[in-house]
């Protein structure tokens, strides 16, 4: 079954799924500012747009184009600028 998921007022929308390849989740960002923490390993591809990252551990912010992933370690926060409309996929581990 596909879960549909929103966050920060419908702002970021995604749609879960569960298949041989594990968990992921494909979704959209709108422009704006977010804080995100995760329960599990979380690889992060965007797909269309931009995501400026803060990882955890790091003051330096970086930038991911289109099919560049970052990774973010279990029961962390990561924070994001986000320019334009972006797409993401994120697969759990």
């Amino acid at each position: 079954m596909l879960k549909v998921n929103e966050y920060f007022e419908g702002k970021v929308k995604s749609i879960a799924l569960e298949n041989a390849q594990g968990r992921s989740t494909v979704g959209v960002m709108d422009s704006g500012e977010y804080e995100f923490g995760t329960s599990s390993v979380e690889y992060m591809t965007v797909i269309s747009g931009m995501l400026t990252v803060l990882l955890p551990g790091s003051n330096q912010w970086r930038s991911f184009r289109p099919n560049e992933t970052f990774i973010v370690p279990a029961n962390e926060k990561f924070q994001l600028k986000v320019a334009e409309q972006t797409a993401y996929h994120c697969r759990y581990e």
